[in-house]
Order: C-alpha cells, then sequence, then structure tokens
C-alpha cells in the first residue's frame, strides 16, 4: 500500500512540475511579444516624428530580436540619418542595419513629385483626405520619373483612382 501511495504522490508531483512548466512558457513568449510590440511602436513613432519625414518620403523597417532594419527611400540624406540616430538610442535596440535609399537630386523628379501630389492630393481630388494630418497615409516616391504610391488607402475604389491619377501626371513612366 505504501508503495502504491509513493507512486501516487511522485505522479502528482510529476504532474505539478509539468503543469508549471507548461505554465511559465506561454508567460515567456507572452512576455516576448509585448516587448516587441512595445519596441515596433516605439520606432515607428520615431520614424514618423523625424523633422524632415513628409509625403515623399517611405521608411518602413524589420525588427529581429535586438536588431533593426531599416529601409526605404527619403528625399534629404539628413532624414536617413536622423532615422538611424533615432532608432539607435531607443532601449532594446543593439544593431540598427540602415538600408535606407537618398533618393537623386533631379529637378525632373521634383516636378513630378508636385504635380503628382496635387493630382492626387489636391483640394478637387476625391483624395485629398489622404495627404491630410501630420503623417498622410499615401507616400509618393518619385525616382528618375517612377512614380511608386505607398501607404494604405479605405477601398479598392481608392487604390485605382490614386493609380489613375498618379498615370495621368505629365513625365510619369
Amino acid at each position: 500500500m505504501k508503495v502504491v501511495l509513493n507512486k501516487v504522490m511522485a505522479l502528482a508531483a510529476a504532474l505539478v512540475v509539468a503543469a508549471s512548466v507548461a505554465a511559465a512558457a506561454p508567460a515567456d513568449q507572452m512576455s516576448e511579444r509585448a516587448a516587441f510590440e512595445q519596441l515596433a511602436k516605439k520606432v515607428r513613432k520615431e520614424l514618423v516624428t523625424l523633422p524632415w519625414y513628409g509625403v515623399f518620403d517611405n521608411l518602413e523597417y524589420a525588427i529581429d530580436g535586438s536588431t533593426v532594419t531599416l529601409s526605404g527611400q527619403v528625399v534629404q540624406p539628413s532624414t536617413r540619418k536622423d532615422a538611424e540616430r533615432r532608432v539607435r538610442k531607443l532601449k532594446g535596440v543593439e544593431r540598427v542595419v540602415n538600408n535606407i535609399e537618398v533618393l537623386p537630386l533631379s529637378g525632373f523628379d521634383d516636378s513630378i513629385r508636385v504635380n503628382t501630389y496635387r493630382a492626387i492630393m489636391g483640394w478637387n481630388s476625391p483624395l485629398f483626405r489622404y495627404g491630410r494630418g501630420v503623417n498622410p497615409s499615401i507616400h509618393i516616391v518619385v525616382k528618375r520619373g517612377h512614380v511608386t504610391l505607398e501607404g494604405v488607402v479605405s477601398n479598392e475604389g481608392d487604390r485605382r483612382l490614386a493609380y489613375l491619377l498618379a498615370s495621368g501626371v505629365p513625365g510619369v513612366f
């Protein structure tokens, strides 16, 4: 009888240990996920609050552990440097890989930028609401006459309209 009781107690102890390990694993995963989400929010905030970040720039990031990889395109070289510097200062970031491309200087591209902005987000455009606010939801990237629209719109119709309006700008490839 004592042997059976000892085996039952050992089984119960093993179950308690297994349950505590199983309960601890999701908590660790949850804390890792929460830390990842918190770092992602901080990185995004730092990028969208850069002083020279605007509608003609597009910044993206990826987080892998404590390494943040920056990518996208900017008009000013200072925006590229400022983005790296700000992200590097964040708690939890040990390494920053800066793959942000500085777009070439071009008066031709500048005129396309302005004309595309007016076509898509001008007062007489049905899409003007996407250009309002501190961080517009559509970003216009122009490189050697090629226009890329980055961001989000409410529906497929707005996406197609933005494409048509941008395609109609003189000089756009």
